[in-house]
């Protein structure tokens, strides 16, 4: 078996930070990575395969295919390719593996080092006092988790956790599992993410779903991208921004950091991107001061309300205002009555030139899209700044018609399709009775609880039995010591996963690790082979089928693992055929189809080249709120001030990660080499802080309670932050962000908004 070193922090180094993104580079990266992984021929399968229309879609990002007719033949980003080579690696981590490391030992190993020991192939089990995981069959396996299951007291003791990860048919299982088991627990990644975006969206327009297609984005006179770093986290979405640029529309960036992808892309895949400059992407860049976005929205509108006194019936939409939205009033009233430029100023750290200049362009555009990410969900008033976006589009009509419309990025494959499929713990009762109804049973009426109050509620002993679907819940969630005393509060914790990660080294008094298969993997059943099918950011609903040979033949699929163990705990009740199911996913799609709305035929129409788009009724001026109508909404001025001596950190992903998996320990377009422990401050904040480029300092975030929390052992990089700001890599940071500092209304942690004071190491050493 080959051991891989753990990275030495000692080996960091700092360059500037890169104005470009992709081009070759990325390309020999992608195949470095992937070569270095498994054989030339596997690689070659796997990057053949990935988003084709009878391939397998990217387990990473969830940015959207072109049409099959206009998808590229390598339609992937570096980061998909990636991640899927990741997952396709020939690595194993065996029974011998886990003779040869101990629970405790794995606890003390990086994420990167513990992501890198390759694919689990059979299930393994910790018992109660043991030090070392030990192989157990799939049935005992199956019995010990469904007589834990039976042995609790209340159905909600149970916590059923998903990632996006997860495809449609088994997220839909589980969610059935659950609610026939009698409980509504079922937090997933969303929770932790884009919930302030469901949360704004649900009581505006009526669904918690972004409007725009691809055909939008590239049609749009000028689309927003705020709070979001594409060139990393969905680099795709790139070629989609060169597309509007190509077609004469305009970009402006909003966000903190000056992230190379927004200022100028080359794309790999063409002759101009390899050889030539590549295309600028932003028009305008904003570099705003975190937590700032709700005031820059405020400022643009009451640009839009005065301009159109001064032009009555020229700027604002009065048409579409009076016939599809209620409360403009309230919110036209109180925008004027409070809104002060130097507040905005102070919040946004703009010029009010800069904020003048956006809102020409504005004026100028006839259609506009506004696309967000964690930039805007993660911070306290996340909920009040996304509706403030959403006033800002329905000013001028910009819902519901083409170019136009609001754009939430998902970050992960499949998280909206797993929403829509019922993952949640608060689904609309329509949902519920339509489920209840086709298998005859009476679903829990009871809200379940979400992510952060999954781990309250483990804290406190009212939650015992953790089953974690696809994720690393453990690195995903904040509060990190108070998220692992939690799961180690549990009777039992279970994890279905391909890989090995930090969740599966903090263990209840009995753990199981129940190996599965891949998105890359055959699934082959007893009705022959199978597919599966996933939702992307724009709801497109497409097919995926695995085209490599399994990991290893103890691997079972996620809905052989759910519906082996639906038989064990629920028995006839309710009548559902779970061993029907498992063999032919087509049976678990007719049923989909009548309790999901949008999903008639499903079967026939996802086997269409690509797949279809589900319906969405704000494009069709429908808003499914209370008052049949687009919500205007008063929101209060917010602004982020750090007291004197601290600053506002922000935590993000390095370019070489996929959420809580470190690739590489570099990160490239930031100019960070060979280590992840670093934090980006202004060199004039270093400067006034007393503190040099390169010192060593440790991280300590302060609350309103007056608890602090500390991240020990950060390498000072200058960088062009804005004043009073700084930003670090998650997971490290996650310890940082405690466990109630979440996001009014959506439960969101707040990890874009992290008061911190910076101490030299060497003080806590000598302390």
């Amino acid at each position: 078996m080959r051991d891989f070193d753990e990275p030495d922090e000692g080996d960091l180094s700092v360059s500037a930070p890169r104005t470009w993104a992709t081009g070759a580079p990325a390309v020999v990266h992608a195949l470095t990575y992937a070569l270095g992984q498994t054989s030339p021929r596997r690689t070659a399968l796997t990057l053949l395969n990935i988003n084709q229309a009878k391939g397998f879609d990217c387990p990473g990002c969830a940015w959207p295919e072109p049409a099959p007719g206009r998808r590229h033949r390598n339609e992937y980003c570096e980061n998909g390719a990636k991640h899927i080579s990741d997952e396709a690696t020939s690595r194993r981590v065996t029974a011998e593996f886990f003779r040869q490391h101990s629970v405790d030992e794995l606890s003390r190993r990086s994420d990167y080092w513990l992501n890198q020991q390759g694919r689990l192939t059979e299930p393994m089990v910790l018992r109660e006092g043991a030090t070392h995981y030990e192989p157990i069959g799939w049935d005992e396996a199956l019995d010990l988790l469904a007589g834990e299951l039976r042995a609790l007291d209340h159905p909600d003791e149970a916590l059923f956790y998903t990632s996006g990860r997860l495809a449609n048919e088994p997220a839909f299982l589980l969610q059935l599992f659950a609610r026939a088991f009698g409980t509504n627990n079922l937090p997933d990644c969303s929770n932790m993410c884009h919930e302030s975006s469901g949360s704004a969206l649900g009581e505006t327009l009526g669904i918690g779903k972004g409007s725009v297609s691809l055909d939008d984005l590239y049609e749009s006179d000028l689309v927003f991208v705020v709070g979001q770093n594409p060139g990393t986290n969905h680099p795709r979405m790139l070629s989609a921004l060169e597309e509007t640029k190509r077609r004469g529309g305009q970009v402006v960036a909003v966000n903190p950091l000056p992230e190379a992808g927004l200022l100028r892309f080359k794309h790999p895949q063409k002759a101009r991107g390899l050889v030539g400059r590549g295309t600028d992407i932003a028009d305008q860049f904003l570099q705003i001061r975190p937590g700032g976005d709700l005031a820059l929205f405020q400022a643009l509108n009451l640009l839009l309300l005065e301009a159109e006194d001064k032009e009555p019936g020229t700027v604002l939409d009065r048409e579409f205002i009076e016939a599809h939205t209620t409360g403009y009033d309230a919110f036209a009233e109180q925008l004027r009555a409070t809104t002060s430029w130097d507040a905005v100023l102070q919040a946004t750290g703009l010029s009010r030139d800069e904020i003048e200049q956006v809102h020409e362009r504005v004026l100028n555009s006839r259609s506009v899209i506004v696309c967000w990410a964690m930039g805007l969900t993660q911070h306290k008033h996340g909920v009040p700044t996304i509706r403030e976006v959403v006033n800002f589009l329905l000013l001028r009509g910009n819902i519901g018609r083409p170019g136009a419309g609001v754009c939430p990025v998902r970050g992960h494959s499949n998280v909206q399709g797993d929403r829509t499929m019922g993952i949640w713990e608060r689904m609309p009762q329509a949902f519920m009775d339509r489920l209840g109804a086709e298998f005859r049973f009476t679903p829990p009426t009871r809200h379940g609880l979400d992510s952060v109050d999954s781990i309250r509620a483990m804290r406190d002993g009212r939650a015992k039995l953790f089953v974690g679907v696809a994720g690393n819940f453990v690195r995903a969630t904040p509060d990190s010591d108070a998220t692992e005393r939690a799961l180690r509060n549990c009777r039992l914790t279970a994890h279905i996963s391909t890989k090995l990660n930090r969740s599966h080294a903090v263990c209840g008094r009995t753990a199981l690790i129940l190996p599965t298969l891949g998105r890359s993997d055959r699934d082959v059943q007893a009705g022959g082979e199978q597919f599966m099918t996933v939702e992307d950011s724009m709801s497109e609903v497409h097919a995926t089928r695995g085209r490599l040979a399994p990991a290893s033949e103890h691997l079972l699929s996620e809905v052989s693992i759910i519906t082996r163990l639906a038989r064990r705990v629920l028995g006839s009740r309710p009548a559902v055929p779970w061993a029907d199911f498992e063999a032919d996913y087509d049976l678990v799609r007719d049923r989909i189809a009548q309790v999901v709305e949008g999903f008639e035929d499903f079967n026939e129409r996802v086997r269409l080249p690509g797949g279809f788009r589900l319906p969405n009724p704000v494009n069709e001026r429908v808003f499914r709120t209370p008052g049949g109508k687009a919500v205007f909404t008063v929101n209060d001025f917010t602004m982020l001030q750090a007291p004197e001596g601290h600053l506002v950190l922000q935590t993000l992903r390095s370019h070489d990660q996929w959420n809580t998996v470190p690739y590489a320990m570099d990160d490239r377009y930031r100019g960070v080499k060979g280590g992840r422990r670093v934090v980006l401050v202004n060199p004039a904040d270093l400067a006034g802080l007393g503190l040099t480029d390169g010192g060593l300092v440790d991280l300590v975030s302060v609350w309103s309670d007056g608890s602090e929390r500390r991240a020990e052992g950060f390498r000072l990089v200058g960088y062009p932050t804005p004043p009073g700001s700084a930003a670090a890599y998650y997971p490290e940071t996650n310890v940082l962000v405690p466990l109630d500092s979440v996001a009014d209304i959506s439960n969101t942690p707040t990890s874009k908004a992290v008061i911190v004071r910076l101490e030299r190491a060497e003080e806590r050493a000598t302390a």
